[in-house]
């Protein structure tokens, strides 16, 4: 088994096929056959053997050679077809791989000059088109096997050496690179440019390994500058697929052409070679500055041929034309392969490192190149392009102080152009100067590859925005184009923030801040990355950014116009980056590990939010009107980058001969956005807070009235950013919930709140915020509401004329009392009074003894008894019970103990009820209807010892409201009557069916006179109401209708009464009467059923027709109510 793995073995398998082969080494038609086997047979063997790692020795190469050679000898190279020169040259490729070790230079250079003439074409010259593309694919396969450098772990003989393949390779370059050999070198080079050309994609792949190879190791540097234009033509082409059909050319076309590239151009213009030659100057010290700039350079022409000298007149040439070739490749950073950008990265790195000197036109393409690829969504070439800046960037670079003032360059071309790019609608530009400027910023933080950062960067960019940056003129250019567009209205019912505030509001809210919207920024990413930008420059600069976020801030608070939103959105983007806060929508709801902010950063924030909270009432006017002009810096045209035409000779054309011209209209004022300007004050008050994390609290008492100043906005915007900054606050102050941070401060929104109702100082919004301040508390507004209480009681006096004030004064004391009666710890739980609902027996036989029972005793004559009493009399006889005589002089009445007995949010409650009574009469309706709204909530949370007395005090008040003007109020009132059936049924007996129904008869029949002459009635046979549920009559309808079914269900029933009621509102089950009220009339009539099931289904039945006899004159056809019957009967 040893033996056949032995060199004898190995020979005695290539005998085999040598032998036969040169005895068919002379080509003819028999013989192709079996020579295209054998090859096949020799190479097969080859492959097999390098695999094993058996090595050949150069007897058995030389051994093989010999046959291929024969073949090659005994027919001309031109006769020998395609298939056969093939597999010749696959072998030979085989036996070099081996044979480059041990390989005489004679030989070599026989080998390539075969495979260059193959692949040139000279083989074949006037006989017919040139050989297969396969050929010419095994012919530059044996050039790079000829060419390619070994490691020393490719060494199979016995005794390898470290330095035994740079020696060999250096004895091939030598023959290279002698004048007998160069033109064979050059005919190579340019048949390969032009394979590389090919559409044939392994013949371009192997011929671009073998530039590579020959540009980069075997040119003599001489001669690279001679061949340079054609190379980098050639590898433009390859390198942007202008030859493809499909637009972009394969990635690893593009990285092998942007090699060959590199080669070419740091071999030809790098600046070792340069300065080497005289055709540039280093000037890295004193003794540099003072040399004769004349001698380092040679003035001796050339001895070689096909050499160019580098001259200075020479570089310039040249290096202009390379700028130009190399901004063609700019397409290339959008290539959709993650090879092609890594190798455009490779390519930009490497020519930037050698050519700082020489290309000084090319290297803010080159670093753009990586500043754009650092943004790769591609994380294997963001890395490396982030990598190869630092790189560059390093201190053992001697030119990183050219490449750091290029990089700071950009940034100022780039933003200085962004009000340019804005106005031009260009969004994938801006998106790309943004990037780019954010690039630059992200160098500054520490990596793997750079610990520290590149510390230069975060002072030229804190230059930049310090005070001595001149932000007040490039400021000024940005704020022209950065225009944002008020939000679009949604018409709804409650705002944002009350569709939250509606849920639990004891539950936190991770509530992000809405977007704006530029006006002239449509894409989203282009928004993002403008965003990103500034938050870099923030974070880059640190401290330093304070000087111009201060700048903004101060635009901002002179004006409310959209050049004061966005010096605001400025401000807040910069701070974000300054204190590495964010309150985007992918914001953390957990306040982040920052790293240390600054007392000077802590000290700005602390008087930012001072400042916003003391300035927040100010009138939302535009102040820049105010502002003389010469306050507004003006930039020159140069500067904006404005053509400016001067236009001379106009002549005035008039309409109308003789008249006089009319003067010009006055420009158009800039738009007024306060409340973007509003909410983007919100934004900076989170971003404070973040900053100051729990060192914020002391400023809450100038801060909370902003914030809830702008929950109770119109502006659902507005709205929703409040509630946002109150979530951020909240988490970055270390508080669970916002009803934690409100309750716990609660005494700074109150004095806030009372401040605002002084006579010096009048707020008609302050109420609201005390409102909403409740709401967002919750139950546990009960412990402070006490203070809430006393304080509206005393505005009440005090402004009882001004019906704003006591407008907002009473909804916060309904917005009390709503809160205690949302809870249900706060709800009594009153037993059901007896004989509320009569038991109907489900027998059907039961049904009938009952009827047959009653029907005997109908004429009976009725005992005489005492009429149901309720609670509106005394029960006993007036004076102290017998029982309680002697209770002595210190005992509680039963009043006392039942005071003492009440709960902190009963004796609440029965305070405001008590002393709102009063308002029942008010002027305003809408102040009546918030009294009735606040009695409704109340009376499920009071007893009846406190309840009932107030309700009977009131009681001619409440039915007054029932004949109001306004229908609101007469619907409150329903309210109120309705609650009181379903909590004291027995107390509300006498009064709903001796004062109420008689009222809500009387309306009834006003209503039907009313539609039956209104335009907004329904038409049609039968039809009732309204089509629309937003007018009086439907919501008058509702009301009575739910104000009924209450009192079904809570009150005793009076027959007469309830068969009244089941006549009146058979219309309200026709389908033709819209849905809500079909919806009220089915839970009326449920609620009748429950009490006496019969008379329903009696007057169903009659209505529908289906009873003869004395109830026939019930049948009303006009009115289709099966379908509603059928509900409420369950058939």
């Amino acid at each position: 088994m040893s033996e056949a793995k032995g060199p004898q073995s190995a020979f005695q398998r290539l005998k085999s096929v040598c032998v036969p082969l040169l005895g068919n080494s002379l080509l003819t038609p028999a013989s192709i056959p079996t020579a295209l086997r054998l090859l096949s047979q020799l190479g097969d063997i080859l492959r097999q053997l390098h695999s094993s790692a058996q090595p050949l020795t150069t007897p058995t190469i030389t051994y093989v050679f010999f046959p291929l050679s024969t073949i090659l000898r005994r027919n001309e190279l031109a006769n020998i077809p395609d298939q056969v020169l093939e597999r010749v040259l696959d072998v030979l490729s085989l036996l070099c791989d081996a044979w480059w070790w041990d390989m005489d230079i004679a030989a070599w250079e026989q080998v390539f000059m075969l495979c260059s003439a193959i692949l040139g074409g000279i083989d074949r010259k006037g006989k017919g088109k040139d050989r297969d593309e396969e050929t010419k694919v095994a012919a530059t396969s044996c050039l790079w096997a000829l060419l390619r450098e070994r490691t020393p772990l490719e060494d199979l003989s016995e005794h390898p050496a470290e330095d035994r393949a740079p020696t060999v390779i250096q004895a091939y370059r030598n023959h290279a690179q002698t004048a007998k050999f160069l033109p064979i070198l050059g005919q190579t080079l340019n048949s390969l440019l032009l394979a590389a050309e090919s559409p044939h994609l392994p013949l371009q792949r192997i011929s671009l390994k073998v530039l590579s190879a020959i540009i980069g190791h075997y040119l003599p540097d001489g001669f690279v500058p001679s061949v340079l234009p054609g190379v980098i033509s050639s590898m433009s082409k390859v390198a942007l697929g202008s030859k493809t059909s499909k637009g972009w050319a394969n990635g690893d076309i593009v990285a092998e052409a942007l090699l060959v590239m590199q080669y070419a151009i740091v071999r030809a213009v790098g600046d070792e070679i340069c300065v080497r030659e005289g055709a540039v100057r280093s000037l890295d010290n004193l003794d540099d500055l003072v040399a004769n700039p004349h001698t380092s350079s040679t003035d001796h022409t050339p001895s070689a041929p096909y050499v160019t000298r580098r001259t200075e007149s020479w570089l310039r040439g040249t290096v202009s034309q390379l700028h130009i070739a190399m901004n063609a490749l700019s397409p290339l950073v959008k290539h959709p392969t993650p090879v092609a950008l890594i190798g455009l990265a490779e390519f930009s790195t490497k020519v930037l490192s050698a050519t700082t000197i020489t290309m000084p036109l090319s290297r803010p393409l080159l670093i753009s190149f990586l500043l754009s690829l650092k943004v790769s969504p591609f994380e294997r070439v963001a890395e490396l392009s982030d990598v190869s800046l630092r790189q560059v960037l390093g201190s053992h670079n001697a030119g990183r102080h050219h490449i750091l003032q290029t990089l700071l360059q950009i940034s100022r071309d780039n933003l200085a152009a962004l009000p340019r790019l804005l106005l031009s609608h260009a969004d994938s530009k801006v998106e790309h100067a943004a990037h780019i400027i954010a690039s630059v910023c992200s160098l500054a933080t520490p990596s793997v590859s750079s610990p520290s950062g590149i510390t230069a960067i975060s002072a030229g960019v804190g230059k930049l925005l310090g005070p001595h940056g001149r932000v007040e003129k490039w400021g000024w250019s940005l704020l022209s184009a950065l225009e944002f567009v008020n939000p679009p209205i949604v018409v709804t019912s409650t705002s944002a923030a009350q569709l939250l505030l509606e849920n639990d509001s004891s539950a936190p809210h991770d509530n992000a801040f809405p977007e704006l919207t530029m006006r002239l920024v449509n894409s989203r990413s282009a928004y993002e990355a403008l965003e990103q930008m500034f938050r870099a420059l923030g974070a880059t600069a640190g401290d330093e950014c304070l000087f111009a976020v201060e700048w903004f801030v101060d635009v901002a608070m002179n004006g409310r116009s959209t050049r004061a939103v966005a010096a605001l959105w400025c401000a807040c983007r910069l701070l974000e980056g300054a204190g590495h806060i964010s309150t985007g929508a992918l914001a953390s709801s957990s306040p982040t590990l920052a790293p240390g902010r600054t007392r000077r950063l802590e000290k700005f924030a602390r008087d930012l939010a001072r400042r916003i909270g003391e300035t927040w009432d100010d009138a939302d006017v535009d102040m820049e009107d105010q502002l003389p002009e010469a306050s507004v810096p003006r930039s020159d045209a140069h500067e904006d980058n404005v053509l400016v035409e001067h236009v001379t000779g106009l002549a005035t054309i008039r309409a109308v001969p003789g008249g006089t011209p009319s003067k010009p209209s006055a420009p158009a004022h800039a738009a007024v956005q306060p409340m973007l300007h509003r909410s983007l004050r919100l934004q900076l008050l989170s971003i404070t807070a973040g900053i100051l994390e729990s060192r914020f609290s002391p400023l809450l008492l100038h801060t909370l009235y902003p914030v809830l100043h702008g929950i109770i906005s119109d502006s659902a915007f507005e709205s929703a950013s409040a509630m946002a900054a109150l979530s951020a606050i909240t988490n970055h102050a270390s508080y669970a919930t916002p009803a934690n941070l409100l309750l716990s401060n609660f005494d700074y929104c109150l004095d806030a709140v009372s401040r605002r109702l002084s006579r010096r100082w009048l707020d008609v919004d302050a109420t609201k915020v005390l409102a909403v301040l409740v709401r967002l508390v919750g139950r546990d507004v009960v412990q402070k509401a006490g203070d809430v209480v006393e304080e509206c009681f005393d505005r009440l006096d005090e402004y009882h004329g001004y019906e704003v004030i006591v407008d907002g004064l009473i909804e916060v004391l309904q917005e009390v009392v709503r809160v205690i009666e949302e809870d249900e710890a706060n709800r009594l739980v009153r037993d059901a009074p007896p004989g509320q609902e009569i038991p109907y027996p489900t027998d059907p036989a039961l049904r009938v003894h009952d009827f047959a029972e009653w029907f005997n005793h109908r004429h009976d004559k009725e005992q005489d008894t005492e009429p149901l009493r309720d609670s509106s009399y005394p029960r006993e006889a007036w004076g102290k019970p017998e029982d309680d005589a002697g209770a002595g002089d210190g005992g509680e009445t039963p009043q006392d103990d039942a005071r003492a007995a009440e709960s902190p949010s009963q004796a609440l409650t029965r305070q405001i009820v008590s002393r709102s009574l009063y308002f029942l009469t008010h002027a305003a309706p809408q102040i009546r209807a918030r009294i009735l709204l606040m009695l409704a909530n109340a009376v499920p949370v009071l007893p009846e010892s406190a309840l009932l007395p107030s309700v009977h005090q009131a009681w001619p008040f409440i039915l007054n409201r029932l004949a109001d003007a306004e229908t609101f109020v007469v619907s409150a009132a329903a309210t109120l009557i309705s609650a009181l059936a379903t909590h004291v049924g027995d107390f509300m007996y006498r009064r709903i069916w001796d004062d109420v129904w008689p009222r809500f008869r009387e309306h009834l029949r006003r209503l039907e006179q009313a539609d039956a002459s209104s335009a907004l009635s329904r038409r049609g046979i039968g039809a009732v109401g309204t089509e629309s549920a937003y007018t009086h009559s439907h919501r008058l309808y509702r009301a009575i209708i739910q104000t009924l079914t209450a009192a079904a269900r809570g009150v005793q029933a009076q027959d007469a009464t309830n068969w009244e009621i089941l006549i009146l509102f058979r219309r309200f089950l026709h389908n033709q009467v819209h849905d809500e009220l079909q919806a009220s009339a089915r839970e009326l009539y449920s609620a009748l059923s429950k009490q006496n099931e019969d008379a329903v289904w009696l007057v169903m039945s009659a209505t529908m027709g289906e009873v003869e006899g004395p109830m026939a004159f019930l049948r009303e056809p006009k009115w289709d109510i099966k379908k509603n019957v059928r509900l409420i009967l369950r058939m």
